[in-house]
């Protein structure tokens, strides 16, 4: 969740299509692969403003994935390869320090399973300074962008390599603290992101 100035409107040479444009930026693409229908999303950066508003606040949550770079025979025609969604909603604070740790421990178990097993919970005062907010989507719209280049019909014959650069997102080998003494557990040798 991000706050700040948005400005939307028509961008000069995209005809009647609307841009929006601004300070809040899209949340990072590896949300996608947390956040579940149902779950919340942890905004730190909004508490004092979330911790106000009790009775909800309208927002907009944003997630992209990029999925490849596209590369055609133009620099006009290059893009790129997306999953990107848009909800609108209401967000309201979870005050319930039974309800926060839970969506807490949810959130680490969707990222690595099982590391909250491992790991100390939050303690008051940490929970204390986390906001946790549950958002009730009342609007949302998805667009994808996939397959090759489409280029001008005359540039099909230029003698210039096309396709698709494919991207994706993958686990290197663990580097332990410098400072742990304990061995590399099972979940962490064998992680990989779960696909949906």
């Amino acid at each position: 969740i991000a706050t700040g100035l948005v400005v939307v409107g028509e961008q000069p040479g995209t005809g009647d299509t609307p841009v929006a444009i601004g300070e809040a930026p899209s949340l990072a693409a590896q949300l996608l692969a947390v956040v579940a229908p149902g779950e919340v999303v942890i905004a730190a950066t909004t508490r004092r403003l979330v911790g106000r508003m009790s009775h909800g606040i309208s927002l907009c949550l944003t997630v992209t994935l990029i999925d490849g770079l596209v590369l055609a025979r133009s620099a006009f025609h290059h893009s790129v390869n997306y999953r990107s969604v848009v909800a609108l909603g209401t967000g309201y604070p979870v005050r319930d320090p039974d309800e926060k740790r839970d969506a807490l421990q949810t959130i680490v178990e969707r990222v690595v399973p099982g590391r909250s097993g491992d790991v100390r919970g939050p303690s008051d005062a940490e929970l204390e300074a986390t906001e946790v907010v549950a958002m009730e989507v009342v609007e949302a719209s998805a667009k994808i962008r996939s397959g090759p280049p489409v280029d001008a019909a005359e540039d099909y014959k230029l003698p210039v390599w096309a396709g698709e650069l494919p991207l994706r997102l993958t686990a290197d080998r663990p580097k332990p603290d410098r400072r742990c003494t304990v061995s590399i557990p099972s979940y962490v040798e064998r992680y990989g992101r779960a696909s949906r």
